[in-house]
Protein backbone atom coordinates (compact mmCIF):
# COMPACT_ATOMS: atom_id res chain seq x y z
CA UNK A 1 0.00 0.00 0.00
CA UNK A 2 1.48 3.30 -0.63
CA UNK A 3 0.86 6.10 1.88
CA UNK A 4 -1.77 8.22 0.59
CA UNK A 5 -4.71 8.79 2.83
CA UNK A 6 -7.69 6.71 0.88
CA UNK A 7 -9.95 9.01 2.03
CA UNK A 8 -8.47 12.00 0.22
CA UNK A 9 -7.65 9.44 -2.66
CA UNK A 10 -11.21 8.36 -3.04
CA UNK A 11 -12.36 12.40 -2.71
CA UNK A 12 -13.84 11.78 0.77
CA UNK A 13 -11.90 14.16 2.69
CA UNK A 14 -14.54 16.61 2.69
CA UNK A 15 -18.08 14.69 1.88
CA UNK A 16 -20.14 12.10 3.93
CA UNK A 17 -19.28 8.96 3.83
CA UNK A 18 -21.50 8.16 6.06
CA UNK A 19 -24.98 8.09 3.51
CA UNK A 20 -25.96 3.95 3.75
CA UNK A 21 -25.99 4.55 -0.48
CA UNK A 22 -22.89 5.50 -0.73
CA UNK A 23 -21.67 2.33 1.78
CA UNK A 24 -20.93 -0.26 -1.20
CA UNK A 25 -19.18 2.39 -3.32
CA UNK A 26 -17.27 3.70 -0.66
CA UNK A 27 -16.18 -0.39 0.55
CA UNK A 28 -15.22 -1.05 -3.18
CA UNK A 29 -13.39 2.30 -3.83
CA UNK A 30 -10.91 1.74 -1.25
CA UNK A 31 -10.57 -1.84 -1.87
CA UNK A 32 -9.27 -0.55 -5.76
CA UNK A 33 -6.95 2.06 -4.38
CA UNK A 34 -5.43 -0.35 -1.73
CA UNK A 35 -5.22 -2.98 -4.30
CA UNK A 36 -5.36 -1.58 -7.78
CA UNK A 37 -8.53 -4.09 -8.99
CA UNK A 38 -10.42 -2.58 -11.99
CA UNK A 39 -13.63 -3.87 -10.82
CA UNK A 40 -15.06 -4.54 -7.37
CA UNK A 41 -17.31 -7.46 -7.26
CA UNK A 42 -16.74 -8.62 -3.68
CA UNK A 43 -20.56 -7.03 -2.62
CA UNK A 44 -21.93 -8.58 0.41
CA UNK A 45 -24.34 -10.68 -2.12
CA UNK A 46 -21.08 -11.77 -4.39
CA UNK A 47 -18.85 -14.16 -3.24
CA UNK A 48 -16.70 -14.71 -6.35
CA UNK A 49 -14.08 -13.31 -4.79
CA UNK A 50 -14.39 -15.64 -1.59
CA UNK A 51 -14.57 -18.61 -3.62
CA UNK A 52 -10.86 -17.75 -5.45
CA UNK A 53 -10.02 -16.56 -1.82
CA UNK A 54 -10.20 -19.66 -0.09
CA UNK A 55 -8.43 -22.17 -2.21
CA UNK A 56 -4.70 -22.29 -1.04
CA UNK A 57 -3.75 -23.40 2.43
CA UNK A 58 -2.32 -21.19 5.53
CA UNK A 59 0.44 -21.80 6.13
CA UNK A 60 1.46 -24.04 9.23
CA UNK A 61 2.44 -21.21 11.06
CA UNK A 62 0.78 -17.64 10.98
CA UNK A 63 1.68 -14.36 11.15
CA UNK A 64 -1.10 -12.42 12.38
CA UNK A 65 -2.11 -8.54 11.92
CA UNK A 66 -2.95 -7.72 15.51
CA UNK A 67 -6.03 -4.70 14.68
CA UNK A 68 -3.93 -4.53 11.57
CA UNK A 69 -0.27 -3.26 11.61
CA UNK A 70 -0.91 -1.46 14.63
CA UNK A 71 2.39 -0.09 15.45
CA UNK A 72 2.01 1.84 12.48
CA UNK A 73 -1.07 3.19 11.99
CA UNK A 74 -4.50 3.50 14.12
CA UNK A 75 -5.81 0.02 14.97
CA UNK A 76 -8.61 -1.27 13.17
CA UNK A 77 -8.75 0.83 10.03
CA UNK A 78 -8.51 -0.37 6.11
CA UNK A 79 -5.00 1.16 6.17
CA UNK A 80 -3.69 -0.71 9.22
CA UNK A 81 -4.85 -3.96 7.80
CA UNK A 82 -3.76 -3.11 4.39
CA UNK A 83 -0.33 -2.25 5.82
CA UNK A 84 -0.39 -5.76 7.77
CA UNK A 85 -1.11 -7.14 4.73
CA UNK A 86 1.37 -5.56 2.78
CA UNK A 87 4.17 -6.08 5.50
CA UNK A 88 3.85 -9.96 5.27
CA UNK A 89 0.44 -10.92 7.53
CA UNK A 90 -0.89 -14.36 7.10
CA UNK A 91 -3.76 -13.11 8.61
CA UNK A 92 -5.92 -10.09 10.34
CA UNK A 93 -7.86 -9.80 13.17
CA UNK A 94 -10.88 -7.24 13.35
CA UNK A 95 -12.48 -7.13 16.79
CA UNK A 96 -16.40 -7.06 16.48
CA UNK A 97 -18.74 -4.89 17.63
CA UNK A 98 -22.54 -4.03 16.59
CA UNK A 99 -24.12 -0.84 15.49
CA UNK A 100 -27.33 0.43 16.95
CA UNK A 101 -28.61 -1.19 13.29
CA UNK A 102 -26.97 -4.19 13.89
CA UNK A 103 -24.02 -4.00 11.75
CA UNK A 104 -20.61 -5.71 12.50
CA UNK A 105 -18.09 -2.97 12.44
CA UNK A 106 -14.16 -3.26 13.77
CA UNK A 107 -13.08 -1.13 17.06
CA UNK A 108 -11.37 -2.52 19.85
CA UNK A 109 -13.88 -2.12 21.98
CA UNK A 110 -17.82 -0.84 22.04
CA UNK A 111 -16.70 2.46 23.88
CA UNK A 112 -14.68 4.74 21.19
CA UNK A 113 -13.77 7.99 23.13
CA UNK A 114 -9.80 6.49 22.87
CA UNK A 115 -10.41 5.42 19.24
CA UNK A 116 -12.36 8.04 17.29
CA UNK A 117 -13.13 11.60 17.35
CA UNK A 118 -16.75 11.36 18.96
CA UNK A 119 -15.67 13.73 21.78
CA UNK A 120 -15.33 16.43 19.46
CA UNK A 121 -18.83 16.30 17.50
CA UNK A 122 -20.92 18.43 19.30
CA UNK A 123 -24.32 16.63 17.55
CA UNK A 124 -23.39 13.64 19.47
CA UNK A 125 -22.93 14.95 23.29
CA UNK A 126 -25.99 13.61 24.68
CA UNK A 127 -24.68 10.27 23.39
CA UNK A 128 -22.48 10.47 26.25
CA UNK A 129 -22.92 7.32 28.49
CA UNK A 130 -22.47 5.42 31.56
CA UNK A 131 -23.00 2.02 31.26
CA UNK A 132 -21.72 -1.30 32.88
CA UNK A 133 -19.72 -3.63 30.30
CA UNK A 134 -18.43 -6.70 31.79
CA UNK A 135 -19.29 -5.56 35.08
CA UNK A 136 -17.11 -2.87 34.92
CA UNK A 137 -18.53 0.95 34.86
CA UNK A 138 -17.47 2.56 31.54
CA UNK A 139 -18.42 5.93 30.57
CA UNK A 140 -18.06 7.22 26.61
CA UNK A 141 -19.52 6.48 23.65
CA UNK A 142 -20.88 3.71 22.53
CA UNK A 143 -21.43 1.85 18.88
CA UNK A 144 -24.69 0.29 19.76
CA UNK A 145 -25.64 3.92 20.43
CA UNK A 146 -24.97 4.91 16.83
CA UNK A 147 -26.65 4.33 13.26
CA UNK A 148 -23.63 2.82 10.81
CA UNK A 149 -24.38 6.30 8.80
CA UNK A 150 -23.55 8.17 11.92
CA UNK A 151 -20.74 5.90 13.04
CA UNK A 152 -19.01 6.67 9.47
CA UNK A 153 -18.94 10.21 10.03
CA UNK A 154 -16.67 9.96 12.52
CA UNK A 155 -12.91 9.34 12.14
CA UNK A 156 -10.12 7.00 13.94
CA UNK A 157 -7.64 7.92 16.40
CA UNK A 158 -4.21 6.29 17.72
CA UNK A 159 -5.49 4.37 21.38
CA UNK A 160 -2.23 4.77 22.67
CA UNK A 161 -0.30 8.08 21.09
CA UNK A 162 2.93 8.33 24.07
CA UNK A 163 3.67 4.41 22.48
CA UNK A 164 2.79 5.33 18.99
CA UNK A 165 3.43 8.94 17.79
CA UNK A 166 3.98 7.94 13.94
CA UNK A 167 0.56 6.08 13.81
CA UNK A 168 -0.92 9.28 15.68
CA UNK A 169 -0.02 11.49 12.66
CA UNK A 170 -2.82 9.64 10.89
CA UNK A 171 -5.53 10.78 13.34
CA UNK A 172 -8.69 11.78 11.66
CA UNK A 173 -7.97 10.74 8.37
CA UNK A 174 -9.56 7.13 8.22
CA UNK A 175 -13.21 5.69 8.85
CA UNK A 176 -14.42 2.70 10.75
CA UNK A 177 -14.97 0.02 8.59
CA UNK A 178 -17.59 -2.62 8.52
CA UNK A 179 -16.85 -6.61 9.02
CA UNK A 180 -17.62 -6.73 5.17
CA UNK A 181 -15.01 -3.91 4.06
CA UNK A 182 -12.58 -6.13 6.03
CA UNK A 183 -13.49 -9.22 4.11
CA UNK A 184 -13.77 -7.33 0.87
CA UNK A 185 -10.00 -6.52 1.52
CA UNK A 186 -8.43 -9.64 2.40
CA UNK A 187 -9.72 -11.26 -0.17
CA UNK A 188 -9.07 -8.84 -2.70
CA UNK A 189 -5.61 -8.61 -1.55
CA UNK A 190 -5.57 -12.38 -2.25
CA UNK A 191 -7.16 -12.26 -5.82
CA UNK A 192 -3.72 -9.70 -6.09
CA UNK A 193 -0.99 -11.24 -3.77
CA UNK A 194 -1.53 -14.73 -4.69
CA UNK A 195 -1.22 -15.68 -0.94
CA UNK A 196 -4.41 -16.61 1.31
CA UNK A 197 -5.18 -13.54 3.47
CA UNK A 198 -7.00 -14.88 6.70
CA UNK A 199 -9.49 -13.04 8.76
CA UNK A 200 -9.28 -13.51 12.53
CA UNK A 201 -12.38 -11.77 13.96
CA UNK A 202 -12.74 -11.44 17.74
CA UNK A 203 -16.43 -11.23 18.99
CA UNK A 204 -16.33 -8.82 21.56
CA UNK A 205 -18.46 -8.96 25.03
CA UNK A 206 -20.77 -11.20 23.09
CA UNK A 207 -22.99 -11.36 26.33
CA UNK A 208 -23.32 -7.79 26.81
CA UNK A 209 -24.52 -7.76 23.62
CA UNK A 210 -26.97 -10.19 23.39
CA UNK A 211 -28.51 -8.68 26.96
CA UNK A 212 -29.42 -5.52 24.76
CA UNK A 213 -30.79 -7.63 22.15
CA UNK A 214 -28.09 -7.14 19.58
CA UNK A 215 -26.67 -10.81 19.53
CA UNK A 216 -23.13 -11.00 17.11
CA UNK A 217 -22.38 -15.23 16.70
CA UNK A 218 -25.14 -15.54 14.20
CA UNK A 219 -24.67 -12.31 12.57
CA UNK A 220 -21.40 -12.81 12.17
CA UNK A 221 -21.99 -16.81 10.90
CA UNK A 222 -23.82 -15.58 8.50
CA UNK A 223 -22.08 -12.93 7.06
CA UNK A 224 -18.67 -15.28 6.58
CA UNK A 225 -21.37 -17.90 4.99
CA UNK A 226 -22.07 -15.29 2.52
CA UNK A 227 -19.09 -14.29 1.44
CA UNK A 228 -17.41 -17.95 0.54
CA UNK A 229 -16.06 -18.71 3.67
CA UNK A 230 -17.21 -22.54 5.07
CA UNK A 231 -15.42 -25.04 6.36
CA UNK A 232 -12.47 -25.86 8.30
CA UNK A 233 -10.10 -25.43 5.52
CA UNK A 234 -11.79 -21.82 5.55
CA UNK A 235 -8.94 -18.81 6.14
CA UNK A 236 -11.52 -18.40 8.84
CA UNK A 237 -10.40 -17.95 13.04
CA UNK A 238 -13.64 -17.03 15.01
CA UNK A 239 -12.18 -15.56 18.56
CA UNK A 240 -13.77 -15.16 21.95
CA UNK A 241 -13.12 -15.33 25.86
CA UNK A 242 -16.15 -16.38 26.43
CA UNK A 243 -17.05 -20.00 26.30
CA UNK A 244 -20.66 -20.25 26.04
CA UNK A 245 -20.19 -17.74 22.76
CA UNK A 246 -17.84 -20.13 21.22
CA UNK A 247 -19.65 -22.76 21.80
CA UNK A 248 -22.94 -21.16 20.10
CA UNK A 249 -20.70 -20.58 17.35
CA UNK A 250 -19.59 -24.68 17.07
CA UNK A 251 -23.76 -25.02 16.72
CA UNK A 252 -23.54 -22.57 13.68
CA UNK A 253 -20.53 -23.30 11.79
CA UNK A 254 -17.58 -26.22 11.53
CA UNK A 255 -15.52 -22.57 10.85
CA UNK A 256 -12.54 -23.08 12.90
CA UNK A 257 -12.60 -21.10 16.39
CA UNK A 258 -10.32 -20.06 19.45
CA UNK A 259 -10.90 -19.81 23.22
CA UNK A 260 -8.57 -16.74 24.07
CA UNK A 261 -7.42 -16.61 27.36
CA UNK A 262 -6.40 -13.62 29.75
CA UNK A 263 -3.41 -14.24 32.06
CA UNK A 264 -5.70 -13.57 35.37
CA UNK A 265 -9.34 -13.52 35.83
CA UNK A 266 -12.55 -15.83 34.40
CA UNK A 267 -14.50 -15.86 31.36
CA UNK A 268 -17.72 -12.83 31.91
CA UNK A 269 -19.95 -15.71 31.28
CA UNK A 270 -18.50 -18.13 34.01
CA UNK A 271 -18.89 -15.16 36.31
CA UNK A 272 -22.62 -14.55 35.47
CA UNK A 273 -22.84 -18.28 35.79
CA UNK A 274 -21.55 -18.51 38.86
CA UNK A 275 -18.81 -20.94 37.62
CA UNK A 276 -15.59 -20.00 39.54
CA UNK A 277 -13.10 -22.02 36.93
CA UNK A 278 -10.34 -19.43 35.62
CA UNK A 279 -8.66 -19.43 32.28
CA UNK A 280 -6.31 -20.14 34.27
CA UNK A 281 -8.34 -23.39 34.89
CA UNK A 282 -8.77 -23.65 31.58
CA UNK A 283 -5.32 -23.43 30.58
CA UNK A 284 -4.37 -27.13 32.64
CA UNK A 285 -4.08 -30.15 30.47
CA UNK A 286 -7.63 -31.26 31.70
CA UNK A 287 -9.15 -28.06 30.79
CA UNK A 288 -8.25 -27.91 27.12
CA UNK A 289 -9.02 -31.32 26.51
CA UNK A 290 -12.93 -29.43 27.46
CA UNK A 291 -11.54 -26.88 25.04
CA UNK A 292 -11.61 -29.01 21.84
CA UNK A 293 -14.66 -30.43 22.40
CA UNK A 294 -15.96 -26.88 21.33
CA UNK A 295 -12.85 -25.17 19.69
CA UNK A 296 -10.09 -25.53 17.35
CA UNK A 297 -6.95 -23.70 19.38
CA UNK A 298 -6.45 -21.17 22.16
CA UNK A 299 -4.98 -17.43 21.81
CA UNK A 300 -3.09 -17.27 25.24
CA UNK A 301 -2.14 -14.19 26.58
CA UNK A 302 1.71 -14.77 26.15
CA UNK A 303 3.10 -14.86 29.54
CA UNK A 304 0.87 -18.24 29.47
CA UNK A 305 3.02 -19.98 27.55
CA UNK A 306 6.54 -17.83 28.98
CA UNK A 307 6.40 -16.14 31.58
CA UNK A 308 8.73 -13.12 33.22
CA UNK A 309 10.29 -13.19 36.43
CA UNK A 310 10.60 -9.96 38.90
CA UNK A 311 13.09 -8.49 36.84
CA UNK A 312 10.88 -8.37 33.89
CA UNK A 313 13.16 -10.89 32.03
CA UNK A 314 11.70 -14.49 29.88
CA UNK A 315 11.45 -17.15 32.34
CA UNK A 316 11.10 -20.89 31.10
CA UNK A 317 7.98 -21.93 29.21
CA UNK A 318 5.24 -23.69 30.76
CA UNK A 319 3.60 -26.37 29.46
CA UNK A 320 1.02 -24.89 27.66
CA UNK A 321 1.88 -25.28 24.16
CA UNK A 322 2.43 -29.12 24.89
CA UNK A 323 -0.65 -29.52 26.55
CA UNK A 324 -2.22 -27.85 23.90
CA UNK A 325 -0.70 -29.65 21.32
CA UNK A 326 -1.44 -33.01 23.17
CA UNK A 327 -5.53 -32.08 23.26
CA UNK A 328 -5.17 -31.56 19.21
CA UNK A 329 -5.35 -27.31 19.60
CA UNK A 330 -2.70 -24.78 18.35
CA UNK A 331 -1.61 -21.91 20.27
CA UNK A 332 -1.53 -18.18 18.77
CA UNK A 333 -0.34 -16.26 21.50
CA UNK A 334 -0.75 -12.51 21.91
CA UNK A 335 0.24 -10.12 21.84
CA UNK A 336 3.78 -9.06 20.47
CA UNK A 337 4.81 -5.09 20.34
CA UNK A 338 7.88 -3.55 19.51
CA UNK A 339 8.10 -0.37 22.32
CA UNK A 340 10.01 -0.95 24.81
CA UNK A 341 7.21 -0.73 27.57
CA UNK A 342 5.84 -4.51 26.18
CA UNK A 343 9.23 -6.16 25.91
CA UNK A 344 10.98 -8.48 28.47
CA UNK A 345 14.09 -5.79 29.81
CA UNK A 346 16.53 -7.42 28.38
CA UNK A 347 15.11 -6.78 24.92
CA UNK A 348 14.12 -3.01 25.19
CA UNK A 349 17.18 -0.64 23.12
CA UNK A 350 18.18 2.61 24.05
CA UNK A 351 16.38 4.14 27.05
CA UNK A 352 14.55 1.99 28.58
CA UNK A 353 11.81 4.00 30.17
CA UNK A 354 10.87 5.72 26.60
CA UNK A 355 7.18 4.58 25.61
CA UNK A 356 7.84 4.64 21.87
CA UNK A 357 11.51 2.91 21.83
CA UNK A 358 11.51 -0.07 19.44
CA UNK A 359 13.48 -2.97 21.31
CA UNK A 360 14.30 -6.20 20.02
CA UNK A 361 10.35 -7.50 19.20
CA UNK A 362 12.24 -9.85 17.03
CA UNK A 363 14.28 -11.94 19.37
CA UNK A 364 10.51 -12.14 21.84
CA UNK A 365 9.09 -13.67 18.92
CA UNK A 366 11.75 -16.41 17.83
CA UNK A 367 11.92 -17.29 21.33
CA UNK A 368 8.42 -17.84 21.41
CA UNK A 369 8.61 -19.64 18.13
CA UNK A 370 11.33 -22.03 19.76
CA UNK A 371 8.88 -22.43 22.35
CA UNK A 372 6.87 -24.14 19.62
CA UNK A 373 4.48 -21.78 19.00
CA UNK A 374 1.98 -22.40 16.33
CA UNK A 375 1.67 -18.99 15.35
CA UNK A 376 1.34 -15.31 17.47
CA UNK A 377 -0.20 -11.65 17.05
CA UNK A 378 1.90 -9.14 16.64
CA UNK A 379 1.60 -4.80 16.21
CA UNK A 380 4.47 -4.90 13.99
CA UNK A 381 3.80 -7.81 11.23
CA UNK A 382 7.15 -7.42 9.28
CA UNK A 383 9.13 -7.95 11.99
CA UNK A 384 7.33 -10.88 12.61
CA UNK A 385 7.05 -12.00 9.04
CA UNK A 386 10.88 -11.77 9.22
CA UNK A 387 11.53 -13.51 12.75
CA UNK A 388 9.17 -16.24 11.42
CA UNK A 389 10.96 -16.71 7.84
CA UNK A 390 14.56 -16.95 9.66
CA UNK A 391 13.36 -19.41 12.01
CA UNK A 392 11.91 -21.49 9.40
CA UNK A 393 14.97 -21.25 7.73
CA UNK A 394 16.61 -22.74 10.06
Amino acid sequence: MDERYLDQALGFTKRDPGILIKQHFYVCAATIAIVGLSACGASPHNTSHAQQATTAPLPARLVIGHRGASAFRPEHTLEAYARAIDDGADAIEPDLVSTQDGVLVARHENEISGTTNVAEKPEFAARRATKLIDNVSTTGWFTEDFTLAELQTLRARERIPLNRPASMAYNDQFAVPTLQAVMDLAQAKTLKTGRTIAIYPEIKHPGYFRSIGLPLEKRLVDALHANGYRGRLAPVFIQSFEVASLKEIRTLTDLRSVQLLAGRGRPEDFRLAGDARTFADIGTASGLREVASYASGIGPEKSMVIPRDAKNRLGKPTSLVADAHAAGLFVHPYTFRPENPFLPAELQLGDAASPSQHGKLADEISTFLRAGVDGFFTDDPATGRAALDAFNSR
